[in-house]
């Protein structure tokens, strides 16, 4: 009965332990926040004032329409998103985008506005 609950006990332990592992690794792999502003998800006047900065950069390209195109910063990191309606301008506003003083990366989602769709 004694050895019954022994290998109960060692299967139990050798099953909790991989899932204890897996956790402590899950949480050590998550990537650390710069900045409290970054982590609460709300934007600082900084981010702000990088995104205002980005799309006034965008909006002094000759013959890129800027209204459909929205920007967003969060601790340097600019998010382009919306339409444009020619393709090389998704790449043109993401060169501009990263000549911007204060940006350290681009995510670009921006897409190709098709009229009539």
């Amino acid at each position: 009965m004694k050895a019954c609950n022994v290998v109960n006990a060692l299967v139990l332990a050798a099953c909790v332990m991989p899932t204890s592992n897996a956790y402590a690794q899950a949480s050590n792999a998550m990537p650390t926040a710069s900045s409290s502003a970054t982590s609460s998800g709300k934007a600082t006047p900084s981010d702000k004032q990088l995104a205002r900065d980005v799309r006034k950069a965008l909006s002094k390209v000759p013959n890129f329409n800027v209204s459909n195109v929205f920007v967003k910063a969060r601790g340097g990191v600019v998010t382009l998103s919306g339409s444009v309606p020619d393709g090389p301008q998704i790449q043109q506003a993401a060169d501009v985008a990263n000549g911007v003083p204060g940006v350290v990366s681009v995510n670009n989602h921006l897409a190709l506005y098709t009229k009539g769709y």
